[in-house]
């Protein structure tokens, strides 16, 4: 599995982080989400669907 965030999409709201502490943070610097984890929590799915500009990814490999 292939998690990704595209970083020129994302605005920063943190809801990846919020559903999914286990792989998404927020930034401090950059103030934008992250990949920390390429293990897959529960709520992945969640974060990419409730992205609300659509800038997470998660492709099966």
């Amino acid at each position: 599995m292939s998690i990704k965030i595209n970083l020129d999409d994302c605005i920063g709201c943190g809801v990846c982080a919020q559903l999914c502490p286990a792989v998404f943070q927020l930034d401090e610097n950059e103030g934008k989400g992250m990949v920390i984890s390429q293990e897959p929590c529960a709520e992945v799915k969640e974060a990419v669907d409730s992205c609300p500009v659509s800038a997470i990814t998660c492709d099966s490999k």
